[in-house]
């Protein structure tokens, strides 16, 4: 079962808990999952409509940066990581 590394702000929602297991083979499986065990957690993963994820969260799926969004594919043993997007720098 794919483990998702839980983002500090959002481990209120999973008791505490810094890394979760979740079953899945795509991230919208994985992110539906994890709203179904810590309800309210898709609401920070993903935009409104719940079609992507949001805007400013960076996954990586196995160190991997993924860039098909909830289409990506995940592996049995895959290690998943929601982080902040860090902006920056100047022009």
């Amino acid at each position: 079962m794919p483990e998702v590394w839980v983002p500090t702000r959002l481990q209120s929602l999973t008791g505490g808990q810094q890394r979760v297991r979740v079953p899945g083979r795509t991230l919208r499986q994985v992110v539906n999952n994890l709203e179904r065990d810590f309800p309210g957690i898709r609401a920070y993963l993903c935009d409104e409509d719940g079609e992507d994820i949001t805007p400013g969260i960076a996954v990586v799926i196995d160190g991997l940066t993924a860039n098909m969004g909830l289409l990506e594919e995940v592996k049995e043993n895959s290690e998943i990581h929601f982080l902040p997007a860090i902006g920056g720098g100047t022009d």
